[in-house]
């Protein structure tokens, strides 16, 4: 099978996002986290000062990461949640410090509406909504400003804890629910091309559920939009393998590796230099890009 026969059909694969331009039926972007929160689940609030998470941003692009995103609000209920003036205090200072910084795309991490709009006056490229554009006023915030949007899957959205977690088929109701809240976001006026999907690995699902997506990806993929997998460093990971926190690189790097065969185009990872090498070889070995110094051989 050729590389050009693993590439979903994508609406609109060729996009300008922010100040780049990527080539969604050939080309994998990798989306850097960097997290203003004193207790995310993997860095532990190494980058909750804003001078740390101003650094790692810029580190990160260094390493090859094409985007950065940046959040200031936990997912999970059992974190201590914060109000959106506290939220915009976090992220927006950020973004405003990277985007003088560098070229590469930021999204901001929120599903609320206000902490949304300071995040794109301060120079925010894209909302990352883990909570599939519900809040009211965000997706006619984001038609709007002609920003791009992530709309994410997940049952009860961040900050609400859905006890034990059930499907009767994960992937399907999972796509069926991205299929739906496209529909919203398209009926708000948001375009086409500004839309990206993200089945919301471990939001509110087990491990079961999570390598039930993954295997299944393609069945998100072929909704018609760029998917993004958020696999990096996650508890079905751990599980799996039954590796702790700290332990999870060789586990994501498979996973991410995976997924792009199946037709992921975008990852949030956490380890930017490593996802970047295991990506471009695997672009090449797609048929997407060449050696970039060949001569085994040759002479």
């Amino acid at each position: 099978m050729s590389g050009e026969a693993l590439s979903p059909g994508i609406i609109s694969p060729v996009r300008r996002i922010g100040r780049r331009e990527f080539d969604f039926a050939r080309q994998v972007a990798v989306m850097a986290i960097v997290n203003r929160t004193p207790n995310s689940f993997h860095d532990q609030g190494s980058t909750f000062e804003l001078d740390n998470a101003v650094t790692a941003a810029c580190r990160a692009v260094d390493d090859g990461a094409d985007w950065v995103d940046i959040g200031g609000f936990a997912f999970s209920a059992a974190q201590a949640q914060i109000g959106a003036d506290e939220e915009i205090d976090r992220v927006a200072p950020v973004i405003a410090e990277v985007r003088k910084a560098t070229d590469a795309v930021i999204s901001v991490d929120t599903h609320r509406p206000d902490v949304a709009r300071a995040a794109v006056d301060a120079g925010a490229d894209v909302i990352n909504d883990t909570n599939g554009l519900r809040e009211p006023g965000m997706a006619e915030f984001a038609a709007k400003s002609g920003v791009s949007v992530i709309v994410t899957h997940s049952l009860g959205g961040p900050g609400r804890r859905v006890f034990r977690p059930s499907y009767q088929d994960v992937v399907a109701e999972v796509a069926g629910y991205l299929r739906e809240r496209v529909a919203y976001a398209l009926e708000a006026g948001i375009a086409p091309d500004r839309i990206i999907i993200d089945p919301g690995h471990d939001l509110n699902k087990n491990t079961f559920h999570s390598l039930e997506i993954t295997r299944r990806l393609e069945e998100i993929t072929a909704i018609g939009y760029p998917t993004l997998v958020a696999l990096s460093n996650k508890d079905f990971i751990g599980e799996t393998l039954d590796r702790p926190q700290g332990e999870r690189r060789e586990g994501t790097i498979a996973a991410n590796v995976f997924s792009i065969v199946k037709g992921a185009r975008i990852l949030r990872v956490h380890d930017v230099a490593a996802t970047v090498a295991s990506v471009r070889m695997t672009e090449a070995m797609l048929g997407w890009r060449g050696p970039l110094t060949p001569s085994h051989n040759l002479a």
